[in-house]
């Protein structure tokens, strides 16, 4: 039983991709893409987070994820569809627990790529990557009740609903649900 995670990937960015996108590190000339994810109504009804109001608020975002990968507490990808080259939305296992070899998932597309299958595809080539390279054990995603596209598609790769929390995170000056599902590298061979 490996109980420690693959460090390694913190010495080089591992860049790769799927049938239909590529996935690489997340540069600073990203910063309008993300602002285009980070300030739309239709992306952030459901995200519990800051919305960013200019692309300063994106790069410093950018920023921070760039130090996370230092510090090694997470890794983030652009995703990058291959036949347009057009940036697609961004994954990242934002919460490393190096400890526990668990790891939290976040993500998010520009809408006009919703419906494509794109986030099947990534979290699915994304969990792969965690289970096989990063050496996780468990993974864990933490949805807003209602958002019922984000429950379907990890629902569909094999997560597990794990919890329903009550009003235990406080957002923009209100008490809000989650819901935690995880993912075991065994779940995948069982489907």
């Amino acid at each position: 039983m490996i109980t420690e995670i693959n460090k390694n990937i913190f010495k080089s960015f591992p860049e790769f991709e799927s049938e239909r996108l590529i996935f690489r590190k997340i540069l600073i000339s990203d910063a309008k893409d993300i602002f285009l994810i980070r300030s739309n109504d239709k992306v952030m009804r459901f995200m519990d987070v800051p919305r960013h109001h200019s692309i300063s608020d994106s790069e410093k975002l950018i920023e921070s994820i760039g130090e996370s990968y230092k510090k090694e507490t997470g890794i983030n990808w652009a995703i990058i569809e291959k036949h347009s080259n057009g940036f697609v939305g961004y994954f990242g296992f934002f919460r490393i627990i190096p400890e526990h070899c668990r790891a939290e998932i976040g993500y998010a597309l520009k809408p006009e790529y919703w419906g494509k299958g794109y986030m099947y595809e990534t979290i699915n080539r994304m969990v792969r990557f965690g289970f096989d390279n990063m050496k996780l054990h468990s993974i864990e995603a933490n949805v807003n009740p209602e958002n019922e596209k984000s429950k379907k598609v990890l629902e569909k790769i094999g997560f597990k609903k794990e919890a329903y929390f009550r009003e235990n995170y406080l957002f923009d000056g209100k008490f809000l649900d989650s819901i935690i599902y995880s993912l075991l590298e065994m779940d995948l061979t069982k489907k």
